[in-house]
């Protein structure tokens, strides 16, 4: 399967859980990206009406960690990085409940390090 289908695809999986998958106030979404160097994670706010407003996000190249992520050994150690330091912002703005969007992403690898560190530094899904 050659690459931009691959993308395609998971573009439709990402909206198709969309559609079901909103940050409100009381329980914010915790979207993740990752690309072939980096992870990203965000936490958002999905109103009624009108635009998504992101309340904080963390990536390996957020300068808190930064030093860290250099000595890591994988990228699923990065992840586990972007987890803890993404919970720990959360924590810091009153969110405990979040609901989790993987983007179409399958639950393994990165994407599953990065929950289960955001998990254990005290973030409920």
């Amino acid at each position: 399967m050659d690459r931009k289908k691959k993308v395609e695809k998971r573009k439709r999986r990402h909206l198709r859980v969309r559609k079901k998958v909103n940050g409100t106030p009381e329980r914010p979404r915790l979207t993740v990206y990752k690309s072939l160097k980096h992870i990203y994670a965000q936490i958002v706010i999905d109103p009624p009406i009108g635009p998504s407003r992101t309340l904080t996000g963390a990536s390996t190249l957020s300068p808190e960690i930064r030093d860290e992520v250099a000595k890591a050994k994988g990228k699923i150690e990065k992840a586990k990085l972007v987890g803890k330091l993404i919970a720990e912002r959360a924590k810091k703005l009153g969110v405990e409940k979040v609901a989790f969007d993987k983007s179409g992403y399958k639950y393994h690898g990165r994407v599953k390090a990065l929950a289960d560190a955001a998990r254990e530094a005290g973030l409920k899904f």
